[in-house]
C-alpha cells in the first residue's frame, strides 16, 4: 500500500524535526518563566539552534524576555500553540480517513481480482513477465 501521508508525532530516535514541531517545544518548555539554558535541554536544541529560534520567536513576539534572563510565552505564542495543536489534530484526521480509503480499495481490488479470476501477479507470472 502506497504511504501518502504521515501526520503523526516522530516519537523514533534520530528522527528530525520540523521547524514548527521546534517552535511548539521551545514555546512549551516556556509556558512558565524559564532560563535560555532550561529551553536547550527541555526542548532538545543544540546551542546554535536554540540562538535561531530565540531570536526569530522574539522577533515575531512569540516568546518575551522577561529581567534580561529569563523567558516567557506571549499571548500570540499561547495562541500559535492552540492552532498548531488543532492543526495537528486535523491532520490526525485526514491521515485516518486516507488510510480508511485505501483500505477500502484494496478490498475492492481484492473483490475484483479474488473472484474466480487470476490476479495480476498471477497472471503475469502465466505470462512470463517477471514481477
Amino acid at each position: 500500500m502506497a504511504r501518502i501521508f504521515d501526520f503523526r508525532f516522530r516519537k523514533v530516535e534520530n528522527k528530525n524535526r520540523s521547524s514548527l514541531e521546534i517552535v511548539r517545544d521551545v514555546l512549551s518548555v516556556a509556558t512558565q518563566r524559564c532560563k535560555k539554558t532550561q529551553i536547550l535541554y527541555d526542548a532538545h536544541l543544540n546551542y546554535r539552534l536554540l540562538e535561531k529560534y530565540l531570536s526569530n520567536l522574539l522577533e515575531n513576539c512569540l516568546l518575551d524576555q522577561v529581567d534580561d534572563s529569563y523567558y516567557l510565552i506571549t499571548s500570540k505564542g499561547k495562541n500559535f500553540l492552540q492552532n498548531y495543536e488543532e492543526h495537528i489534530e486535523r491532520c490526525r484526521k485526514i491521515d485516518k480517513d486516507i488510510r480508511h480509503v485505501l483500505k477500502e480499495k484494496m478490498a475492492l481490488k481484492n473483490m475484483y481480482f479474488n473472484n474466480g479470476q487470476k490476479s495480476e501477479k498471477d497472471k503475469e507470472k502465466s505470462s512470463g513477465v517477471d514481477v
